[in-house]
């Protein structure tokens, strides 16, 4: 199995999970003389055994994760640094956003004029190049997950 597949088994597992835990408590209740629409015992086999699932594909997916060497690097030090690009480009635009939202408005000049701190157009090359350091990445990861054997 590739590693992209167990990334996606791994997805599908989270999603069926959630929807497990979703119908047993939407039937673990009902109005005496009742019986639930869904078995509640069958229910809890089916979650217990994906959790299970969950367990050793995520385990797997690290372990692969550890050993694959890209450019010199594992994939898990370029997963953390892909989760660094992005929040950093998020929290990047959001302050480009906030500064460049600011309007001033002044109608005398004895009014507070409100100035800048930074230099948005060197924070927007900044923002430039980290969007391409981490278009460039993503690639190089999704090549790896495709091109990659699971460790068994």
């Amino acid at each position: 199995m590739k590693l992209a597949e167990a990334l996606q088994e791994r997805a599908d597992l989270n999603q069926r999970i959630s929807n497990l835990y979703q119908r047993l408590n939407a039937n673990l209740l009902v109005q005496e003389g009742e019986t639930p629409a869904e078995d509640p015992d069958k229910l809890m086999k089916e979650y217990v055994a994906d959790a299970d699932r969950l367990e050793y594909i995520t385990s797997k997916i690290n372990e692969t994760n550890c050993k694959t060497v890209v450019d010199g690097k594992t994939l898990t030090e370029l997963l953390s640094r892909r989760d660094v690009l992005r929040q950093t480009l998020s929290h990047y635009r959001s302050l480009i956003n906030n500064c460049s939202q600011m309007s001033v408005q002044r109608s005398r000049g004895s009014e507070i004029k409100i100035l800048r701190t930074v230099d948005v157009r060197a924070m927007q090359k900044r923002t430039d190049e980290l969007a391409h350091e981490l278009r460039e990445l993503e690639n190089k990861v999704q090549a790896a997950n495709w091109t990659t054997e699971l460790c068994e």
